[in-house]
């Protein structure tokens, strides 16, 4: 855990979050900030800070995080028209939080190019 991580502290209840989804390794999340009808962060539990940071050894929770995507979509409503699932790395990438995380959009259609 990194100590000033706002997602590791989610992760360890040191900051209460309504889970849409949670197991042993990964919980999901509605986003305080929403750019779409439908938007929960998905997170492992273990702090990777983000894409570009994942080492091979890492392949078990990324198949975890990549698991419970069609769960979250099903328990949401989204597997019948669809949704999006962004990794923002880094600064360019617009990535804000410094924690791997996965959003989860729907309930309206995506445009493209995304921006």
């Amino acid at each position: 855990m990194q100590n000033e991580c706002i997602f590791c502290k989610i992760a360890t209840k040191q900051i209460p979050v309504e889970p849409i989804y949670e197991d042993e390794q990964v919980i999901a999340f509605p986003d305080i900030n929403p750019a779409a009808p439908v938007h929960v962060l998905l997170i492992p539990k273990m702090h990777i800070d983000h894409l570009l940071a994942v080492k091979p050894q890492d392949s078990a929770i990324l198949a975890r995080l990549s698991a419970a995507i069609p769960k979250i979509a099903a328990k949401l409503g989204l597997t019948d028209d669809g949704f999006r699932v962004v990794i923002n790395t880094k600064k360019n990438g617009g990535q804000t939080v410094h924690h791997l995380h996965y959003h989860i959009l729907g309930g309206r259609s995506m445009n493209w190019p995304p921006g």
